[in-house]
C-alpha cells in the first residue's frame, strides 16, 4: 500500500507503537510478577537433613531461591539436588560465621530459619554431662545469635525482614509440667527469648521476629515414634511464615497454626 503522505507516515507510525506496547507490555507484566516471586531469598541453617532438607525443600517448590548451610557441604547431596546453594556453616563457630557473611555480603536475604541444633536425651539433673550441656546452648542458642548479628546486613537488604527461630514445645516454660531434657529445654528457653529481645529492637525497622515450634517429627532428632512427618511439621510451620504481618513480631507458634505460651 502506497504511503500519500506525512499525515498517513504519522498514523502509521503510532499504529506500530500501539501494537508494540499491545504486545510487549503484557509479556512484561507477567515475567516483573515471576521475577518478584522468585527473587525472594531464604536461608536455612542446618538444611542438609531433618527439618532444614523440608524447609529447603518446600521453599525451592515455592521458587524462592534457597541458601542451605551444612557443618559438611560434600555431604550435602539432597540439599544439592534441590538447586539450592550450599554453603559451609558450623553456627558455634565464630569464623565459620564470619566466612558466610563475607562470602554472602551484598546478598538480600528475605527469611532467615534458624533452624540447625542438637538434642542430648538427659532425664534427671544427676546425668547432666557439662560438656555436652555447653554445647547445646552453643549450638541452640548462641549459634543462632552469632548467625543472626552476622547477617543482619543482608536481612536489612531484604523486603521481608522475617527471622525465625526453631524453638520446641519443650522450651515453653508454662508447659514445663515433667522436668527432664536438661540443656535441651534451656537452650529453647532461651533462643526464645532471644527472639522477644531481637523483635522489641528490630520491630520499628519492619522486621518480624518469630519462633516455632515444629512438633515431634520423625527425624534423627525426634525419632521413630514421632506422631509427624517432617513433610507436615514443615508445610504447617510455612503457611504460619507465609501469613506473618507486623503485628505478629514477637510472637510463639505452633506447627498447627496455633500460638505458644512462653
Amino acid at each position: 500500500m502506497a504511503i500519500r503522505s506525512v499525515a498517513d507516515i504519522g498514523v502509521m507510525a503510532c499504529l506500530t507503537a500501539l501494537v508494540a506496547l499491545s504486545v510487549v507490555h503484557p509479556a512484561d507484566s507477567g515475567a516483573n510478577e515471576s521475577s518478584a516471586e522468585t527473587s525472594r531469598t531464604v536461608l536455612v541453617t542446618g538444611a542438609n537433613r531433618g527439618l532444614g532438607l523440608e524447609f529447603a525443600r518446600q521453599y525451592a517448590e515455592a521458587g524462592w531461591h534457597v541458601i542451605g548451610t551444612a557443618r559438611k557441604p560434600e555431604q550435602a547431596g539432597e540439599l544439592k539436588g534441590l538447586g539450592a546453594r550450599v554453603a559451609q556453616l558450623d553456627v558455634a563457630d565464630q569464623d565459620s560465621v564470619n566466612r558466610l557473611a563475607a562470602e554472602l555480603a551484598g546478598q538480600p536475604i528475605d527469611m532467615l530459619i534458624n533452624n540447625a541444633g542438637i538434642f542430648p536425651r538427659v532425664g534427671t539433673i544427676e546425668e547432666i554431662d557439662f560438656d555436652d550441656y555447653n554445647r547445646t546452648l552453643a549450638v541452640n542458642t548462641v549459634g543462632p545469635v552469632r548467625v543472626t548479628r552476622a547477617l543482619l546486613p543482608n536481612l536489612r537488604q531484604g523486603q521481608l525482614k522475617i527471622i525465625a527461630g526453631l524453638s520446641s514445645n519443650l522450651g515453653s516454660i508454662a508447659k514445663n509440667e515433667r522436668g527432664n531434657f536438661y540443656g535441651y529445654r534451656e537452650s529453647k528457653a532461651a533462643l526464645n527469648m532471644f527472639t522477644k529481645t531481637l523483635a522489641a529492637e528490630l520491630g520499628p525497622e519492619g522486621f518480624i521476629c518469630v519462633v516455632l515450634t515444629p512438633g515431634w517429627v520423625q527425624t534423627d532428632m525426634g525419632g521413630p515414634n514421632a506422631p509427624l512427618q517432617p513433610a507436615d511439621s514443615i508445610s504447617g510451620m510455612k503457611a504460619v511464615l507465609d501469613k506473618l504481618t507486623p503485628a505478629d513480631n514477637g510472637s510463639f507458634w505452633s506447627y498447627d497454626g496455633s500460638q505458644m505460651p512462653w
